[in-house]
């Protein structure tokens, strides 16, 4: 089909399916192409680059003064034709065309709008590609096709297999589909298409293929029966088919004979509106397919172009073998004069060429779902905004060698590509038209969705869209209500390899498996995951540990000696038991203290041991509780000093017991001198201000402090004191021990001493109770962790406390309450008993 104009576009289009090749020897007489079987679809994409070459014309606003022609050639689908088709639209009579001139035969042309295969395309841009002549291509997908150096003059107004690609995985994530299967055709188209997925599946981490199949050309049973069998063993829900419509056909008939359903098909753009397919056998296993589809377009003014076609407009050769011509014969089934031999006599009948359109069916004029015809829509109108951005240059400010423009006399294709590169417009649709560095136009897609009607038919509707635009990058819609799911749950299918692992676990790759292939392992205490399929667990602050669930942080359990545990009431009440004990024996020392088993021995160091007991059994309390920096000092402080004071008075004490026994023996009055008051009271001060130095020291040094131990439990925070310096504990409860050890030894001695009320041989038994108490509570210490170390402390010093009160004090209180006729003078010096 050819239209004279100033400016002519080329145009290559599979109006017939099949053709018969002739013989090229150099032998043989040349012979034309003999195609067949017409292609009604293909017809009207090339009659829609006729209807915008005509609407361009009319446009007063675009390419004014120009009027452009085309020149539009069938590659009946083999790739000989369409290449030679190419040549003889880019093949000039002089290597410069001047317009004014007349010129015999076809002028060459600016630009070509095809092909529609991507072989073809690959076969005739990289050669058009050389001379820098643009090509636009509304139906070529493969993404080889994107590579600049290689195809320079190329580009195309759908969307590259990339984009598609990535389009499918985006509906996989979207509906968690993370195990999925994959059929190309073994071609360009196909094989590109498989490579493209499995790096972009692989980059989104989005999931795996669970195989790939490479689906043969022709129609060979036992290559299909393998496949499908793979298909049913596999555990993929989701199969994905990059393939034309002719591989499916063969496909279905052996997935039909297996009766495998329940599958999910995903369809690539070939396919995806192919009606061949969308039969009542087909539906129950294909029923439900979701597929990407060109971008549906309106074309206003499209149908009655074509209701205008009339043959007779068309008779532009002798034979009559016009496309017109051939549709007119196709749609009417009649034949031109002359008719083919034995035409009229088996019944057939002659075209007028008044038939009417409109009394036939014909997809001509069904114009309510143009895809690929708004792509060939959009590729003629770009390289006619290019060519009229290239005609609105100024002089000397264009962008070639010194600022030169193109001129209407020398138009050169290389300078079309120039401008095609820049090309950037609105389509009476609403969408965006330009072409990024390879040549790609700015993706969109359709989501189809394929309904299955009660009645058994089919309804392929729009139920999303993906599209890219230059601000916002990829977007993705999908209306889920609308979708048609062919599964009994009449929801989206589950198709994944593993079951996603949930928050507190982490995914364990198994070996030698695909990615999505995994065991889920539960974190280990103190870690946790909180998302679906985390690839580790995280180990929680310092603080804080795993919840049971293992998918959170809680904040750590804290333990410590507490007031309101049982083992704290009861230590906290043993400990002002004693106390009240104390306080009752000072009162029954007090109200008896004229008597003489109370003046005996110095009551006043009687006084100042009840008091220092009383203090011992008040500091176990500094040991219950919250630690804090004021009570980790001053526990151990006022333990030491306590116990001091208290064991300072019994040595003393027993000194004394022992210094009166020698005084009353002749010549020893002289020992008493050096145990007054005076001298008792002053080596108690001293021997317990030793005691509090060692204190001072300790806590300026190396002061105890709270600390957080979490060696003990790893799910808890012991709060402890820390003792700071070792060394200073070890000296408090070492010049106590030596104290204690001194009195026992003096006290021993003073033992058998002749007094019936002896006390030396209290204070010896008292003394053997305090240092067992104490001998065992180091072991016991050291053992026991957390506040069962406090606990033990506060044991020792209550057991001590109590064996010192009881043992020195408790014969004291039997003789005054109980036996006061015992609490004599005589009695106590061991007289008249």
């Amino acid at each position: 089909m050819h239209k004279a104009g100033d400016v002519v576009f080329g145009g290559l289009f599979l109006v017939h399916f099949f053709s018969v090749s002739p013989d090229l020897s150099f032998t043989s007489e040349p012979q034309s192409t003999i195609c067949h079987s017409f292609d009604v679809l293909g017809f009207r994409r090339a009659q829609t680059m006729a209807f915008a070459i005509d609407e361009i014309n009319r446009n007063p606003n675009l390419l004014p003064n120009v009027t452009l022609g085309y020149s539009l050639y069938d590659n009946c689908a083999e790739l000989g034709i369409g290449f030679r088709a190419a040549l003889s639209l880019v093949n000039g009579e002089e290597e410069q065309f001047i317009l004014n001139n007349t010129c015999v035969g076809t002028p060459p042309v600016l630009g070509i709008v095809g092909d529609s295969s991507s072989t073809r395309s690959i076969a005739i841009s990289s050669v058009l590609g050389l001379y820098r002549v643009p090509m636009v291509s509304y139906f070529a997908t493969c993404s080889c096709l994107s590579d600049r150096p290689k195809f320079p003059s190329f580009f195309r107004t759908i969307p590259s297999d990339v984009f598609q690609v990535r389009t499918m995985i985006q509906i996989l994530n979207h509906f968690g589909w993370t195990w999925a299967g994959l059929l190309v055709s073994d071609d360009d188209y196909g094989l590109h298409a498989a490579r493209s997925f499995q790096s972009d599946l692989v980059q989104s981490g989005g999931g795996c293929l669970a195989y790939i199949e490479v689906l043969p050309w022709d129609n060979n049973p036992t290559e299909l029966e393998r496949i499908v069998d793979v298909m049913k063993k596999s555990t993929a829900r989701v199969v994905i088919v990059f393939a034309h419509e002719s591989h499916i056909i063969h496909l279905m008939k052996e997935v039909v004979r297996q009766n495998v359903t329940g599958l999910q098909w995903i369809a690539s753009e070939t396919w995806t509106t192919a009606t061949v397919l969308q039969t009542p056998q087909l539906m129950p296993y294909l029923g439900g397919t979701l597929g990407i589809a060109i971008r549906h377009g309106e074309i206003p003014g499209l149908k009655e172009f074509l209701r205008q076609i009339r043959p007779d407009q068309h008779h532009n050769n002798s034979n009559g073998n016009s496309m017109v011509n051939q549709f007119w014969e196709h749609t009417f089934q009649c034949r031109f004069a002359p008719p083919p031999a034995g035409w009229m006599e088996a019944g057939g009948t002659l075209c007028t060429g008044q038939e009417d359109l409109e009394e036939v069916e014909t997809e001509l004029l069904d114009i309510s779902d143009l895809r690929p015809e708004y792509n060939v829509y959009k590729a003629v109108y770009a390289l006619a905004y290019a060519l009229d951005d290239m005609l609105q240059c100024e002089p000397g400010r264009g962008p070639f060698s010194r600022h030169s423009c193109g001129n209407l006399k020398r138009l050169e294709p290389w300078q079309l590509v120039y401008y095609l590169e820049k090309v950037n417009f609105t389509t009476p649709f609403g969408d965006q038209v330009a072409f990024d560095v390879n040549g790609d136009v700015l993706p969109i897609y359709d989501v189809m969705n394929w309904l299955w009607l009660p009645d058994g038919r089919t309804e392929v509707q729009n139920v999303g869209e993906v599209k890219r635009s230059a601000f916002k990058g990829e977007e993705l819609t999908i209306e889920e209500n609308k979708i048609f799911w062919n599964h009994e749950s009449k929801k989206p299918p589950q198709s994944v390899c593993s079951e996603s692992c949930p928050p507190g676990t982490r995914i364990a790759r198994k070996k030698g498996e695909p990615e999505c292939c995994f065991d889920c392992i539960p974190c280990s205490e103190g870690k946790i995951s909180n998302k679906t399929d985390s690839t580790e667990c995280t180990s929680c602050p310092e603080d804080f540990w795993s919840s049971p669930q293992r998918d959170h942080c809680v904040l750590k359990k804290t333990e410590f000696l507490s007031y309101h545990e049982p083992l704290g009431i009861c230590l906290t009440a043993a400990s002002l038991l004693g106390t009240c004990i104390c306080a009752v024996v000072v009162g029954i020392f007090i109200y008896h203290r004229k008597t003489p088993i109370v003046r005996a021995n110095n009551s006043e160091l009687s006084f100042q041991l009840l008091l220092s007991l009383k203090l011992c059994f008040l500091c176990s309390l500094l040991f219950i509780g919250r630690p804090r920096l004021w009570t980790c000092q001053l526990r151990h402080a006022a333990f030491g000093i306590s116990f001091v004071l208290c064991v300072s008075c019994i040595l003393v004490k027993t000194m004394v017991v022992l210094a009166v026994f020698k005084a009353s023996k002749p010549g020893g009055g002289a020992s008493l001198k050096w145990f007054g008051a005076v001298q008792q009271r002053g080596t108690v001060i001293v021997l317990t201000s030793i005691q509090a130095a060692i204190c001072i020291v300790w806590i300026v040094s190396a002061s105890p402090a709270p600390h957080k131990n979490t060696q003990y439990h790893n799910d808890k925070i012991v709060y402890e004191c820390a003792v700071g310096s070792t060394v200073g504990f070890a000296v408090l409860l070492g010049y106590i021990g030596s104290l204690a050890v001194l009195s026992c030894l003096i006290a021993f001695i003073a033992r058998n001493l002749p007094d019936s009320f002896n006390e030396a041989k209290l204070i010896t038994f008292s003394m053997l109770i305090f240092c067992a108490v104490w001998v065992a509570f180091v072991p016991a210490y050291i053992s026991s962790p957390g506040k069962y170390s406090d606990a033990v402390e506060v044991f020792a010093i209550l057991a001590s406390s109590f064996g010192l009160l009881l043992a020195l004090f408790g014969p004291k209180c039997y003789i005054i309450l109980l036996r006061p006729e015992r609490n004599t003078k005589k009695s106590i010096m061991g007289r008249g008993i």
